[in-house]
């Protein structure tokens, strides 16, 4: 159930009325609908807050969620960039990295993948059944060389440079006068849904210039701020993190273990758990509460299944039965994450597609296509929920998933995740920033034999300009990841620099160590904008560990409005 497109709001657009700096609804409603204060136990507790979720409220003029949402234009510069796409050569191989900015690690060999089991960017399930798949050998690096169709390789720096932006810091607490992330602000100013990519799941510095960000727009007046971190975790964790941002309810790092777990654990990390004490900290002393959700489909927790039967046995018991045995196998799984997800990819595909039809069952007997009894947020007798209704989704969504298989599985979890995102930014009526790997929030794929349809391509087709897609590029990272023999346990690698005919090489060259860099303001710039259209070598390193580092062709200009580009980062601090 996705709500309607801006395009079809009352005052929805960035200018004129804009949002209420506030963030505080009309007035407190209470009631079956649940839109207005929040029970103890129901959706949160202890906030204290209307909403949703206990959120600081919707925005004036936003509408809640109800229809699908109308598709909105494609930016016309991305358009060019797909047409510059065929004219493309690729820049001669450049001079290595000047002492001054400091060598990189020494680099990986290049080779061929081996199969691997679950998915690329270490955040999802793989095939349903448990089968790795390789996903091309990719181009080989150091192949660029030819000549440039409108210029020289000093024509290409040379627009680079003038476009470039110098990100004078990465750390957070750096208090150094953010001018730099003003010009980043005004490159996302017109978006609702910002996608912020990691190159890699296990970097530090990648993750924080994107804190450092979102602290930036966070403390923004009004209509600027982005009051919203949407996660590439679980829905449920994302309540459970959501709660404890708002109320300090239970044990931030007891959340994190418990949750970060699996295919999650990349974010069990010290960035991570002072990302969220910071947003625990600016919410004791501000009314306009920050907010994080989840928006992944991976797993879901029991508490999801027990809001949900929660609501039906105050509300409609009469449902009650039906729901219990809808969701009986799925509540019979393990109660731990880790051996919850391995019983499930374990069930016989048959099984699993009998667990999908009965979550699809709960969910349309609770959104009304079953009953006639309708959604939405309004206070008419007989309405379930906006929140309810989206819980029971997306446990349909988890069930559905572990029942397809390869491409269809990925296009289907990367299109969950943008609906959920959209679902939720126009319910609350606030701006997001979404975390998710560059793989994810990209518009183009990079293997689109396994991976045909991006979340970054969905949330486009959703609700068009009002999503932009930043991309994280490095010379040279360390990283935390996984193993290939998988568990629990990670380990320090690193990509070594980048070679020569990558996109990573020749944006390195450009004259600020650390810069971010606007795509969709190059077109003047022939040469330049031709260069970032031409899918070349390009580091999109998984949260598992694979000895051929991926490096996938990649045109910067299809994939991104938006690149931060950083000359070094170093693995980031696990916390256990």
């Amino acid at each position: 159930m996705i709500p309607t497109s801006s395009a079809d709001r009352p005052n929805a657009g960035r200018s004129g009325a804009g949002r209420s700096g506030a963030g505080r609804p009309d007035g407190d409603r209470s009631g079956e609908d649940g839109v207005g204060a929040v029970r103890s136990g129901e959706y949160g507790s202890g906030a204290g807050r209307s909403g949703e979720y206990g959120s600081a409220g919707v925005r004036p003029g936003a509408v809640a969620p109800g229809a699908a949402p109308a598709r909105r234009p494609v930016r016309s510069g991305l358009v060019l960039a797909l047409a510059a796409a065929a004219v493309l050569g690729t820049v001669s191989a450049a001079p290595a990295v000047s002492a001054e900015r400091g060598a990189g690690a020494g680099t990986v060999t290049a080779q061929a993948r081996p199969p691997h089991t679950g998915h690329p960017y270490g955040t999802g399930t793989g095939h349903a059944d448990g089968r790795g798949a390789a996903v091309g050998t990719g181009a080989t690096e150091g192949t660029g060389g030819t000549s440039h169709p409108y210029g020289s390789d000093r024509a290409v720096l040379a627009g680079l440079n003038r476009h470039a932006h110098p990100l004078r810091a990465t750390a957070p607490g750096d208090q150094r006068p953010a001018g730099d992330l003003a010009a980043l602000a005004r490159m996302t100013r017109d978006a609702e849904i910002i996608g912020f990519g990691e190159v890699t799941h296990g970097s530090k510095e990648v993750f924080d210039v994107r804190e450092r960000l979102f602290r930036y727009l966070a403390t923004r007046p009004g209509d600027a701020a982005v009051t919203t971190f949407a996660l590439e975790q679980p829905w449920s964790t994302g309540v459970r993190l959501d709660t404890w941002v708002r109320t300090g309810e239970g044990d931030l790092r007891t959340i994190m273990r418990e949750e970060f777990r699996s295919d999650y654990t990349s974010w069990r990390t010290e960035e991570f758990h002072r990302l969220f004490s910071w947003m625990r900290e600016y919410n004791r002393t501000h009314d306009r509460q920050l907010r994080v959700m989840g928006n992944d489909i991976g797993d879901i927790g029991r508490e999801q299944y027990a809001r949900v039967l929660g609501w039906a046995e105050r509300h409609r018991p009469a449902l009650l039965p039906v729901l219990r045995e809808r969701y009986a196998q799925l509540l019979a799984l393990p109660a731990g994450r880790d051996a919850r997800m391995k019983a499930l990819t374990g069930l016989p595909p048959a099984q699993r597609r009998s667990l999908a039809a009965d979550a699809q069952a709960a969910h349309r007997l609770l959104s009304g296509t079953g009953t006639g009894t309708g959604t939405g947020t309004g206070s008419k007798p007989g309405r379930v929920p906006a929140r309810v209704v989206q819980e029971a989704l997306v446990i349909s969504q988890m069930a559905t998933m572990y029942s397809l298989d390869g491409a269809e599985l990925h296009r289907f979890r990367d299109d969950s995740m943008a609906r959920n995102t959209v679902w939720w930014q126009r319910g609350t009526g606030e701006r997001v920033l979404a975390a998710a790997h560059n793989g994810h929030l990209a518009y183009r794929s990079a293997w689109p034999q396994q991976y045909p349809v991006t979340q970054g391509a969905a949330l486009r087709d959703l609700v068009g300009d009002d999503y932009v897609a930043i991309g994280t590029s490095v010379h040279s990272a360390g990283f935390l990841a996984r193993p290939e023999t998988g568990g629990d346990r990670r380990e320090v690698f690193d990509t070594g620099a980048a070679h020569p005919g990558s996109n990573e090489h020749t944006l390195d060259r450009v004259r600020h160590r650390d810069f971010v860099i606007d795509l969709r303001g190059t077109t003047g710039d022939r040469a330049t904008a031709a260069w970032l259209a031409a899918p070349r070598p390009t580091f999109l390193v998984p949260a598992t560990y694979v000895p051929s580092v991926m490096r996938e062709p990649q045109s910067l200009a299809e994939g991104y409005d938006v690149i931060v580009h950083l000359h070094r980062a170093e693995a980031v601090t696990p916390f256990d």
